[in-house]
């Protein structure tokens, strides 16, 4: 099969947040769509390993703010490249209001935001599928929503060039979604990139 035919389908992104207690997170994702508008319902899909994941499991709320043309890289990097379970992700971050249901969504390079309730769950093994109705909503700006397609072309950063090279056997593997570079005698089959969380099949051999 042609893995590259995923690469196909359209996507946006968005930067996906909760609270639990005192504790704010976020992480980007493209999976946010509208399954029904009668009531109105988003779903998202989030990997189990995104600490985000454990906080809207708990917490059964959610907001979504969608990402803009006008996002920077760094917005990509804060939420996507980096772990709620490491880092306070919202310490000193300014670029953000709360809704009703107390939970931050961010402003920068955004156009719209939800807030949702969780009204179902779906175990799909490496991610859970979260269906709730939208509590509330609003358009930030006029700015165009940036696809995946529009990330990759124009937000993330073109690979540097090569440099040092490597030592004999030593190969190197790039993550075709975030860039993360695996450098070792084979990608291991079960491997899954830090940052992104993407398997092994997302990687594409560089050197």
């Amino acid at each position: 099969m042609d893995q590259k035919a995923m690469y196909r389908l359209s996507y946006g992104l968005f930067v996906l947040t909760a609270r639990r207690g005192e504790k704010d997170n976020g992480c980007i994702t493209n999976t946010a769509i509208q399954v029904t508008s009668e009531p109105n319902q988003i779903a998202v899909a989030v990997n189990k390993a995104n600490y985000t994941h454990d906080m809207i499991l708990e917490t059964r709320a959610f907001n979504v703010s969608v990402l803009s043309q006008k996002a920077s890289f760094d917005t990509f990097k804060h939420f996507g490249f980096q772990s709620g379970r490491d880092v306070d992700k919202f310490a000193g971050y300014s670029e953000c209001r709360r809704s009703a249901n107390g939970i931050a969504y961010v402003t920068a390079g955004t156009n719209a935001w939800f807030s949702i309730e969780v009204k179902q769950t779906m175990d799909l093994g490496t991610h859970t599928l979260f269906v709730g109705e939208v509590k509330e909503m609003e358009v930030l700006t006029q700015d165009p929503s940036a696809t995946y397609e529009y990330y990759q072309a124009n937000i993330k950063p073109k690979p540097e060039a090569k440099k040092d090279a490597l030592p004999e056997g030593m190969h190197k593997w790039r993550c075709k979604i975030c860039g993360y570079e695996y450098v070792g005698t084979e990608l291991p089959e079960d491997f899954t990139c830090p940052l992104c969380k993407h398997p092994a099949s997302d990687f594409e051999l560089v050197e």
